[in-house]
């Protein structure tokens, strides 16, 4: 079978399609969401320690609920936990429109409603991860892996800049959106069949919830590879400071700011595309590591950079970068698991995740309240270069994985 041919497969496939466009729809209104939550707080308080709040608040959301819903998506009907998240989103981002509408938004109103939609994400990433192994056979499990993230990287490059482009004409067009979006999306999750072997119902335990933890912590080749990602991703991120950069630095306005977020995406989408088509055969570990390098040194020219166009290129490197880590870890993680425990090690990669991104933006909005945005930035892309070569000592397992058979044979 083809490149060409097993692509096309899997995209006539239903299940996948739905779950496909579902992850589009998800992503494009949390992109959308992000951009307007950020520049209206931004605009509301001046202070670059409150950008930083918003993702300590979605960590704090996931680090309480991410375990329990794993353990959830063990037992239950995996499709019924996303849609109620969906629906949850879908609510909340509708209180962010009315707030606007009738003036009563704060920054704590704000912060509280970012806190809901954290915890339904929690449940929801956590559980959307488990479905797509029971939707594709495990051959193709890299290739859907790599088109599914190119969903994502559709909507990431999709939605900042629909976002900005709303939000200069009105916050309001952009939450209403977003809550349309969400609600879509459950309706497509509602439209998947997929098969399950029904979960045994363990009764809840410490041992239970924990079980997943365990599994990864005995599991050198998954631990190193959401490690690495974690604290290059924590020490490398500048998304959280991307309305600073658009507002005081290169007074791009809210479009500006679009525009800034969706160039990782745009880099993202093109390396999802290809390796949608050709996964890494060869050196996998080797490949995971030189593309976390490459992350580092992107970050590093973006903090450098007084160039607006400069800074998009920098920030499509670096979203390329992370896709080669992103599709490498997931795949590993997914390969590894059997369907049983799924939801609980999924729990703990989205945690991983979750921390990452957004314990990363409140280091980033902290730091940039205490030394200033471009030192920050500066400082992460050093340290994530620091970080690999910790990880190339640490992670000897992970470094050395030739191939994904490998892993699965």
């Amino acid at each position: 079978m083809t490149a060409n041919a097993a692509n096309a497969s899997l995209m006539r496939h239903r299940p996948f399609a739905f779950y496909w466009l579902a992850r589009i729809s998800t992503t494009v209104a949390l992109q959308m969401q992000a951009v307007a939550v950020g520049w209206q707080l931004y605009e509301l308080t001046h202070n670059p320690l409150d950008l930083g709040l918003v993702g300590l608040t979605q960590f704090i959301a996931a680090a309480l609920l991410v375990l329990i819903a794993g353990h959830l998506a063990d037992r239950y009907d995996r499709r019924l936990i996303v849609r109620s998240c969906q629906f949850l989103a879908g609510f909340a981002v509708a209180m962010l429109a009315v707030g606007t509408v009738y003036g009563w938004l704060s920054r704590d109103a704000i912060l509280a409603i970012v806190f809901v939609i954290g915890a339904a994400r929690a449940f929801e990433a956590t559980t959307l991860q488990t479905l797509l192994p029971a939707i594709v056979p495990v051959p193709m499990l890299a290739r859907a892996t790599a088109a599914s993230s190119t969903a994502t990287q559709l909507a990431v490059i999709a939605g900042p800049a629909i976002g900005g482009l709303l939000y200069a004409v009105s916050p309001i067009l952009v939450y209403a959106l977003c809550c349309l979006l969400y609600i879509s999306a459950a309706l497509l999750v509602s439209l998947m069949r997929i098969k399950r072997v029904p979960p045994a119902r363990e009764p809840v335990s410490f041992a239970v919830l924990f079980a997943g933890v365990n599994y990864i912590r005995n599991n050198p080749i998954v631990l190193g590879a959401l490690t690495l990602d974690l604290f290059a991703v924590i020490l490398g991120g500048a998304t959280a400071l991307l309305p600073v950069f658009a507002r005081d630095i290169f007074n791009a306005g809210p479009m500006g700011l679009g525009f800034l977020r969706a160039a990782p995406g745009a880099g993202a989408l093109l390396v999802a595309a290809v390796m949608t088509h050709w996964p890494p055969r060869r050196a996998v570990g080797r490949i995971m590591f030189g593309a976390v390098i490459v992350f580092g040194v992107a970050t590093i020219v973006f903090a450098s950079s007084q160039s607006f166009v400069l800074s998009m290129i920098a920030l499509g490197v670096l979203g390329a970068a992370d896709m080669v880590s992103v599709v490498i870890r997931m795949t590993l993680v997914q390969l590894e698991t059997p369907d049983a425990m799924r939801g609980r090690v999924s729990a703990v990669n989205s945690l991983f995740v979750q921390a990452s991104n957004q314990f990363g933006d409140f280091r980033a909005g902290l730091m940039a309240a205490w030394i200033g945005t471009i030192p920050t930035v500066l400082i992460g892309g050093i340290g994530t270069l620091l970080v690999v070569l910790a990880g190339r000592k640490l992670f000897t397992e992970l470094y050395r994985v030739e191939t994904f058979a490998q892993k699965h044979n």
